[in-house]
């Protein structure tokens, strides 16, 4: 059997274009490209939504938070063998008020119930991404109204991160060496970076699956 790879994320995983307001086309999303190069050996499983959060609970738009939906995510794509989590993003809006500690306690929360679910072919395999941090050029884009004050915050992800990654043993890898942010809201990947940062997820997925 296929060993399969569950992406979870926000609109980064979902593929947003910024210059289109639409969706990257499947050969040019980090997931397709990652897909390509692990071959026929592998599934890779999208699951991305545009403003989905760790644990919150946007009062604005129903059904951000990956807490409530990871259960059924999991087990309906069972069995797993790896599972990307890149989240946080949307964390760091100005709305939920949260530290980049509260962030990395609910990407906490969201890794120990993954492990419990019984959704896992062997053992739980976790990797943890601190996504790359938005651009304060973002705080003056036509996203602005939406996402507030998030740039400072979104640049401490990736210490808390790791931590929270070496406390509950699951990989860990920081987007923001592979990443650069598009020139229109600042805070999407452009196209490269999603070749770029399948590349690296590649080395990670064929280390430890």
């Amino acid at each position: 059997m296929k060993k399969r790879i569950l992406c979870l994320g926000d609109s980064n995983t979902w593929g947003y274009d910024a210059e289109t307001n639409g969706r990257f086309p499947d050969d040019v999303r980090w997931t397709g490209r990652l897909a390509e190069r692990l071959g026929d050996s592998y599934t890779v499983i999208e699951e991305g939504l545009s403003g989905r959060t760790t644990v919150f609970e946007d009062p604005l738009n129903e059904g951000m938070s990956a807490l409530q939906y990871l259960s059924p995510c999991l087990m309906s794509h069972a069995p797993l063998d790896y599972m990307i989590i890149m989240l946080g993003t949307n964390d760091c809006k100005e709305r939920f008020s949260a530290t980049a500690k509260n962030i990395a306690d609910g990407m906490k929360r969201l890794v120990q119930k993954a492990k419990v679910v019984p959704c896992w072919r062997e053992d739980a395999k976790i990797l943890i991404v601190a996504p790359a941090p938005i651009d304060i050029r973002c705080e003056q884009s036509p996203v602005a109204g939406e996402m507030g004050r998030c740039s400072k915050k979104s640049e401490c992800l990736a210490e808390e991160y790791q931590k929270c990654s070496e406390e509950n043993c699951c990989d860990f890898m920081d987007a923001a060496p592979f990443c650069t942010m598009n020139e229109i809201d600042f805070m999407h990947l452009d196209a490269k970076s999603h070749d770029r940062f399948s590349a690296e997820i590649e080395k990670i997925v064929r280390r430890q699956v």
